[in-house]
């Protein structure tokens, strides 16, 4: 048998190696850290989808403009390409947060979780159950992460998996309901995902540049209309409103994060017309951009 060592009893401490979390890349790689829960002094996005587990308290976010408050010993999903924020921590001091990173593709392939992938795919937050995982796996989950084992961490992941599949029969909370209700994401097996997971790639890393169906399409050696309906019936929204949404998450990011003028943001984020990004970004979130950004001045 190969040889043990006895498990530490303290808390796990936050991984150093931070590669997998890349704002700039559609899909990050897999991670999962331990720590202090602490608010972020400014929203931003990853290629993820991110799972949050509190031990005690709550945790208050601005998710793509709304505020909720993840519980604590529940997971909390949502995709972390949404921008987001944590605007209020626990005060408690031995509060502790876990948080597992699984790349958004990764994601996307998961089997059999098609309700439950359309909810965050949507851009909603969901809880797990209370049962669905406990502070004795995630810490174990940790070490296997922190093994260097490639082995453990496959099973860790299967685990995941699994977790997410049994939370796609037994049900879920919605904290965020997702921008669109569509039916349930069934037709993998008929529908080449990696089609869709190359289109929405390409569309988040070239958010700021022209974008249309022809030249998504092109990605993947597709015919135009040929995309455009299978990028519809796989994640319930057109490439058009897709593309709207994430132009208007990435100007959001940058009305925060950066001093642009709001011209410079209304092009970075590839509106091509100011009086037209005005019109979305009001629509969107309520206020033009200068009066949001004023009210968390």
């Amino acid at each position: 048998m190969p040889p043990t060592s006895p498990l530490r009893s303290r808390p796990p401490v936050s991984r150093p190696d931070r590669k997998f979390y890349s704002a700039e890349s559609a899909f990050g790689r897999f991670g999962m850290r331990w720590f202090k829960p602490e608010e972020m002094p400014l929203p931003h996005s990853h290629g993820h989808v991110e799972f949050n587990w509190l031990t005690d308290g709550s945790l208050g976010y601005v998710f793509d403009g709304r505020t909720v408050d993840a519980p604590a010993e529940r997971m909390v999903l949502f995709w972390a390409g949404v921008s987001h924020q944590a605007i209020a921590a626990p005060a408690l001091p031995g509060a502790r947060q876990c948080n597992i990173y699984l790349p958004l593709d990764s994601f996307l392939y998961l089997p059999k979780i098609g309700a439950l992938k359309d909810a965050i795919v949507g851009g909603g937050m969901i809880s797990l159950s209370a049962d669905a995982v406990d502070e004795e796996t995630l810490q174990r989950w940790y070490r296997d992460y922190r093994s260097g084992n490639a082995d453990r961490t496959d099973l860790l992941k299967e685990e995941i998996g699994l977790m997410l599949r049994r939370a796609s029969l037994v049900g879920w909370e919605t904290l965020l309901d997702p921008w669109f209700e569509g039916g349930s994401i069934v037709a993998h097996r008929a529908a080449p995902l990696r089609h869709i997971v190359a289109m929405v790639k390409y569309i988040v890393e070239h958010i700021s540049e022209p974008l249309d169906v022809p030249a998504i399409a092109k990605v993947v050696d597709l015919h135009p209309n040929y995309a455009h309906t299978l990028f519809k019936r796989v994640m319930h929204i057109s490439v058009h409103r897709f593309v709207l949404r994430m132009r208007l998450m990435r100007a959001r990011e940058l009305l925060f994060t950066s001093d642009l003028p709001i011209e410079n943001i209304a092009f970075e984020s590839g509106f091509n017309s100011v009086s037209q990004f005005y019109f979305q970004f009001s629509r969107a979130y309520g206020l033009p951009p200068y009066r949001l950004k004023r009210q968390f001045l």
